[in-house]
């Protein structure tokens, strides 16, 4: 196993992580950029405010990405699984 195939599973590992990740934090991120908006705009000044919507958002955003999120995941595993033989023999 050299440094190459090291680095190709961490970058591969980093950017699926990146896509799992992105759906919840996008969801989050606006969401809360909305709440803060409402707020900024009724003068409302409560900091739980946001809590509860975004909890909210992110529990569908887990639902609705959830299926893609477990297929991504399956996938990934089966490839490094695959790429067992070939970081082993060095080739």
């Amino acid at each position: 196993m050299n440094q190459n195939a090291v680095l190709d599973i961490a970058m591969q590992g980093i950017l699926i992580s990146a896509k799992l990740a992105a759906p919840v934090l996008v969801t989050a991120l606006v969401v809360g950029f909305a709440i803060s908006f409402l707020q900024s705009i009724t003068q409302i000044q409560e900091v739980t405010l946001s809590f509860v919507p975004k909890a909210i958002a992110v529990a569908v955003a887990l639902i609705v990405s959830g299926n893609w999120m477990i297929s991504e995941m399956v996938s990934f595993t089966h490839a490094l699984f695959e790429k067992i033989p070939s970081l082993l023999s060095g080739g």
